[in-house]
């Protein structure tokens, strides 16, 4: 019997650093359910966690925001899956309605790449305000099987990347 995917999975999470752990795992648990490729969801775990860790710095609470975010402390992200030919969606919306922008890589920070690594690996992504209450969805369309480009780094003239990928760690401990 063929199972078909519900047409979206849906997790609201308080915005707290551990949001994007339960972010990963439902992510991994509905595309294991609906028999996604395990390459795609290695993928699509690490654009979750970039996804919620940027809506997680931005779903700060307001005087605007609702009577549950305003009396607990804390704002609400929400984690939204859906199938496409080929791929999945991959969406995470918070209270900002700030649109998202990319920064140009610094080789010195430990963080400020989840954007860029959003437009390299995603097949396209963007953002739409969340009408009528204030915020954002940002969005990422991934393939089931990424490119063997994604998969595998390309070897040349690169001694900064240890550095870098220790820099990058450093800043995911501080997570």
């Amino acid at each position: 019997m063929n199972q078909v995917p519900p047409s979206i999975s849906e997790l609201t999470l308080a915005a707290t650093p551990n949001a994007v752990a339960w972010a990963r795992r439902h992510t991994v648990d509905i595309l294991r359910r609906w028999r996604f490729p395990d390459e795609g969801i290695e993928v699509a775990r690490l654009l979750v966690s970039e996804l919620a860790t940027n809506a997680i710095r931005h779903a700060r609470p307001s005087e605007t925001s609702d009577a549950t975010a305003a009396t607990t402390g804390l704002g609400m992200i929400v984690l939204m899956l859906w199938p496409t030919d080929g791929g999945v969606v991959l969406a995470v919306s918070d209270p900002d309605p700030r649109p998202p922008t990319p920064r140009a890589p610094d080789a010195s920070a430990t963080g400020g790449r989840g954007l860029v690594l959003i437009q390299t690996m995603a097949n396209r992504w963007g953002y739409s305000p969340t009408q009528p209450l204030p915020g954002k969805i940002v969005w990422a369309e991934i393939p089931a099987r990424p490119s063997s480009a994604l998969g595998e780094p390309s070897f040349g003239s690169q001694q900064a990347a240890p550095m870098l990928i220790g820099r990058v760690l450093t800043g995911l401990r501080e997570l």
